[in-house]
């Protein structure tokens, strides 16, 4: 009897994944040249041989080590995406996008978070080729502009981010001035007075919330609608946060008929805490969010959102990478912004 545990021959192999394109080209009775000239679809081998080693790497449940392959042609298959977090549905749905794309090239996403810290996203540059990737998209919140020049890596590097970052790498970027103004114009235009804005930071540094604040601005000026600073609320990007900041206006009696989120997870809370407080939207008070996220047509009612272009940014994004991977590093860096567009739906009202 068998002990468990104890394999031998073809079936020992199979348990073990230990089957090697030698073992296979024996039992089908073919040079394992032959064997590779199926795996990598070459037409010199006849139909039927062909069938014949593609019934025996069923049979012996062969597998084809994409590492060994990978590393031999000096590359390892893997790209690396590095995201200020994880939890946040914009980067897990920016990084299934991505991914649809690289496997049409072979390749494949690794996720790494950075924590929107300045050191986590020097380390993610600084050792991604430690970490086997054949290159790097890198989303940067907290690195200076210069520091950004100054790395020093020959991986290929394509930077997102929210913000114009004069370096070398190539930089895809979208329109946050132009997508909240397009927000708040929308809000304006169908009647709204007094747009809160809930996660603005005006205060001249060039990142996500002010550039989202500067267009928010904007359409006042462009509306001749007087601001309230009061109806600028700091908070962080999450659920709880849009919700106690909803909450903070309805408990201090400020009065506001439009909230602008900058971002769908922030408008997700506000729309809680006002249904909380037994108001209509849109009737009551109108919402509208950035960044589109799939969950946001389902909501009820569903979301009124700034798309600032998945498809596109996804694209121009694997284009830069993959043209790197070809020719090396770039010595001519691009940088390309994609537009914005508004999605209205039901917490908004129809235009006046």
């Amino acid at each position: 009897m068998t002990r468990p545990g104890r394999w031998g021959g073809e079936a020992g192999k199979r348990a073990s994944g230990a089957v090697t394109m030698a073992d296979v080209a024996r039992s089908a009775g073919v040079s394992t040249m032959t064997v590779s000239n199926v795996i990598n679809g070459r037409p010199r081998v006849g139909p039927a041989t062909r069938e014949r080693v593609l019934a025996t790497i069923s049979d012996l449940g062969y597998q084809v080590n994409l590492a060994a392959r990978h590393l031999r042609a000096g590359r390892t298959g893997v790209v690396g995406l590095a995201v200020p977090e994880l939890e946040r549905p914009y980067f897990a749905q920016l990084a299934g996008r991505l991914a649809d794309r690289f496997e049409a090239h072979g390749l494949r996403i690794v996720m790494e978070r950075t924590g929107a810290s300045r050191e986590g996203e020097l380390d993610a540059v600084a050792f991604s080729r430690l970490r086997m990737y054949d290159g790097l998209i890198l989303s940067v919140v907290d690195i200076d502009p210069a520091e950004l020049t100054q790395i020093r890596t020959d991986a290929p590097v394509v930077v997102i981010g929210e913000r114009a970052l004069p370096s070398r790498f190539d930089h895809v970027m979208m329109d946050n001035v132009d997508g909240a103004r397009q927000a708040t114009a929308h809000l304006l235009a169908t009647g709204a007075r007094r747009v809160a804005m809930l996660g603005g930071n005006p205060d001249g540094t060039a990142n996500m919330p002010a550039l989202r604040a500067e267009g928010y601005a904007l359409a006042h000026t462009e509306a001749g609608v007087p601001m309230d600073p009061e109806l600028t609320i700091r908070c962080q990007f999450t659920l709880e946060a849009g919700y106690a900041a909803t909450r903070s206006l309805l408990d201090r009696g400020i009065a506001f008929d439009g909230v602008f989120a900058l971002t769908d997870v922030t408008a997700m809370g506000a729309l809680r805490a006002l249904a909380d407080a037994g108001l209509r939207v849109p009737e009551d008070v109108q919402v509208v969010g950035f960044d589109d996220i799939d969950e946001a047509p389902y909501l009820v009612p569903s979301l009124s959102s700034v798309n600032p272009g998945h498809e596109e940014m996804a694209d121009a994004i694997v284009s830069l990478l993959i043209a790197q991977l070809g020719g090396g590093p770039t010595s001519d860096p691009k940088e390309l912004i994609v537009p914005a567009r508004l999605v209205a739906r039901g917490t908004t009202k129809p235009n006046e």
